[in-house]
């Protein structure tokens, strides 16, 4: 089955509408509401143990929901799992392969499950071993790969189908940074040649330079959503930066800002590392009158630049965490939050 074979959805690859599962007493999934666009890759976000895998395992067929629906490539989750695993692909949290059999047997055995020609699977496989710089070890059982060649082989086991739907759940944790910017590449190639990607991660960076659309899910639950300029500007707008001529002019320039009664500027700080002067901004027009005013003072101004707050400080604010952990670390769950290993006791 190609792309072009599956059903559309009215512009969304993945809509999910009040997903609910349960462990125990524990509730992994909280009434999850979520789209993600045909040919976009949606960025989930969350603590250790705030629902992601869960949502994954439930939208790829792996566990049943307990409630709501789930549509993926046109598919029900619930009434059609099997014309739904045949256009989606998954690497989750760890490698998968046979470690039995070499590099090429295990893409050839999932290209022939996928229904492929032994022509087409064995095309298909020597392709993505050379897509992900494995073609030397191909004839290797995978026993003797290294944790980042297993974990590029399981990443082009899921992507031998060509799926509609990719999901890739913390994809590149343990790579190396040259393994993770293959890996980088190859899901924008798929997204480039039509594919729909969710992915869940703990490197921010990971999510600005991949997502088109971020989701930020905590205790089971959405709390918030968008782009990443959107959510940044969400928790604390911009930050105005000016680097006068003179460095001796930061405290007077700070001076003259807070002393000018701009209109909803509160204040200005020195950051005497960098050499700059920071003025919380929210409008184009503060920048301006700040700008201006300072200007009309007559200071010598050398740079001015804006900045949004990172990805790592939107995580943190939106989720309630202190930063002595740091976003995207993994640790262990407190004792409010569930922990995704139940997940994989349940199923």
């Amino acid at each position: 089955m190609t792309r072009k074979d599956i059903p559309g959805n009215g512009g969304n690859a993945v809509e999910v509408r009040g997903l609910v599962k349960h462990f125990g007493e524990t509730k992994a999934l909280n009434g999850v509401d979520l789209d993600v666009r045909e040919g976009t890759v949606l960025g989930v976000l969350g603590p250790n143990g705030a629902g992601k895998t869960t949502l994954v395992r439930c939208l790829s067929t792996l566990i049943r929901p307990d409630a709501g629906t789930a549509r993926v490539a046109g598919y029900d989750v619930l009434s059609q799992p099997r014309q739904l695993r045949r256009v989606i692909g998954l690497t989750g949290q760890y490698a998968s392969v046979d470690e039995k059999l070499s590099g090429r047997e295990n893409l050839y055995m999932i290209g022939r499950l996928l229904d492929l020609s032994r022509k087409d699977a064995r095309a298909r496989a020597d392709e993505l071993l050379e897509r992900f710089s494995l073609t030397e070890a191909a004839r290797r059982p995978a026993m003797h790969y290294s944790g980042g060649m297993r974990r590029r082989l399981d990443l082009a086991a899921s992507m031998i189908g060509r799926p509609a739907v990719l999901y890739l759940d913390e994809p590149t944790t343990g790579l190396d940074p040259r393994t993770r910017n293959e890996v980088w590449a190859e899901v924008q190639n798929m997204v480039a040649e039509g594919a729909t990607v969710l992915l869940t991660t703990q490197y921010m960076e990971e999510a600005e330079q991949l997502a088109h659309e971020l989701t930020v899910i905590d205790r089971g639950q959405v709390i918030a959503g968008g782009r990443v300029d959107e959510l940044k500007a969400k928790v604390g707008g911009r930050t105005l930066q000016i680097r006068p001529t003179d460095s001796g002019e930061l405290p007077r320039m700070v001076a003259a800002v807070a002393g000018a009664g701009l209109d909803g500027i509160a204040g200005a700080t020195v950051d005497a590392a960098e050499g700059v002067v920071n003025v919380p901004i929210i409008s184009d027009e503060q920048l301006t009158a700040v700008v201006g005013m300072l200007g009309a003072q007559g200071f010598g101004i050398a740079a001015i630049s804006t900045h949004l707050p990172s990805l790592d400080e939107v995580f943190l604010a939106i989720t309630g965490q202190k930063t002595s952990g740091g976003a995207g670390q993994e640790g262990p769950a407190g004792p409010d939050r569930h922990s995704d290993e139940l997940e994989e006791v349940a199923a």
